[in-house]
Protein backbone atom coordinates (compact mmCIF):
# COMPACT_ATOMS: atom_id res chain seq x y z
CA UNK A 1 0.00 0.00 0.00
CA UNK A 2 3.01 2.27 0.00
CA UNK A 3 3.14 2.67 3.76
CA UNK A 4 6.16 1.86 5.89
CA UNK A 5 6.07 -1.49 7.72
CA UNK A 6 4.17 -1.21 11.00
CA UNK A 7 2.50 2.07 10.05
CA UNK A 8 -0.79 0.78 11.47
CA UNK A 9 0.05 -2.65 12.87
CA UNK A 10 2.57 -1.33 15.40
CA UNK A 11 0.12 1.15 16.94
CA UNK A 12 -0.56 0.00 20.51
CA UNK A 13 -4.19 -0.65 21.41
CA UNK A 14 -5.62 -1.04 17.89
CA UNK A 15 -7.59 -4.19 17.24
CA UNK A 16 -7.27 -5.97 13.90
CA UNK A 17 -10.66 -4.57 12.91
CA UNK A 18 -9.52 -1.04 13.73
CA UNK A 19 -6.29 -1.58 11.78
CA UNK A 20 -8.22 -2.76 8.72
CA UNK A 21 -10.61 0.17 9.02
CA UNK A 22 -7.68 2.62 9.19
CA UNK A 23 -6.19 1.06 6.04
CA UNK A 24 -9.53 0.91 4.21
CA UNK A 25 -8.79 3.45 1.47
CA UNK A 26 -5.01 3.41 1.73
CA UNK A 27 -4.52 1.80 -1.66
CA UNK A 28 -6.60 4.36 -3.55
CA UNK A 29 -3.80 6.87 -4.36
CA UNK A 30 -1.62 4.17 -5.94
CA UNK A 31 -4.56 2.79 -7.92
CA UNK A 32 -5.42 6.28 -9.14
CA UNK A 33 -1.81 6.84 -10.23
CA UNK A 34 -1.77 3.55 -12.14
CA UNK A 35 -5.09 4.34 -13.81
CA UNK A 36 -3.99 7.81 -14.88
CA UNK A 37 -0.72 6.46 -16.27
CA UNK A 38 -2.60 3.81 -18.25
CA UNK A 39 -5.01 6.40 -19.64
CA UNK A 40 -2.17 8.77 -20.53
CA UNK A 41 -0.25 5.97 -22.25
CA UNK A 42 -3.34 5.04 -24.23
CA UNK A 43 -4.01 8.67 -25.15
CA UNK A 44 -0.45 9.39 -26.29
CA UNK A 45 -0.31 6.15 -28.31
CA UNK A 46 -3.31 7.34 -30.31
CA UNK A 47 -2.27 10.98 -30.60
CA UNK A 48 -1.41 12.37 -34.01
CA UNK A 49 2.30 12.72 -34.68
CA UNK A 50 3.62 16.27 -34.59
CA UNK A 51 5.20 17.84 -37.66
CA UNK A 52 8.97 18.05 -37.58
Amino acid sequence: MGLPAGHVTDVPGLTRTQQLHALGNGVVPQQATAALRALLDRHTAHALPTAA
